[in-house]
């Protein structure tokens, strides 16, 4: 009987600090997914798509093939110079994807003129793993425990278990 209300307040006081733990740190790790976010681009004269293929260190890859699709349909195909540029020529108002042997990217592209306002003249394509900056394993933790709410639960809950096994004790046992 001891046994089982102690556990029922261990229980209890883990549920307390499980909400004082902010949600962040229970989220999840970016999707490698990229197919879903849309960019606005505006075409060159002649409906030209012009699009570099880049490192997530930023440094140009040259060489490659990159791919492009509308939907289900492949366009066509171009290889990358050396400074990592590629063009696709004849393109009309649409949403294409591009495509590298490591990287995509989903584009909605506009001809000259007809683009939203800060649409870029060109497509850019990282190919590689995805990077996604300000994230640190070892220092989300650190600031993690250097929050107030999570050590004033700490502090909670390493008061409250010794008096909740204290008082949980009948006298004369």
């Amino acid at each position: 009987m001891k046994g089982t209300t102690l556990i029922q307040q261990v229980a209890v006081c883990l549920a307390v600090v499980g909400f004082c733990i902010p949600q962040i740190a229970f989220a999840a790790t970016p999707q490698a997914n990229l197919g879903s976010v849309m960019t606005d681009v505006e075409l060159r004269d002649g409906g030209v798509l012009l699009g570099q293929v880049v490192t997530p260190e930023n440094r140009p890859v040259a060489g490659v093939d990159v791919l492009l699709r509308s939907g289900t349909q492949e366009l066509g195909v171009s290889k990358t110079d050396n400074d990592g540029y590629f063009t696709f020529s004849g393109l009309r108002t649409g949403v294409y994807q591009v495509a590298t042997p490591e990287g995509q990217a989903a584009y909605r592209v506009w001809t000259q003129g007809t683009a939203p306002p800060g649409a870029p003249i060109g497509a850019l394509v990282v190919n590689g793993n995805d990077t996604v900056r300000g994230q640190s394993g070892m220092r989300s933790l650190k600031c993690f425990f250097t929050n107030p709410w999570v050590i004033a639960g700490i502090i909670a809950t390493a008061i409250a278990v010794p008096v909740a096994i204290h008082n949980s004790k009948k006298p004369g046992s």
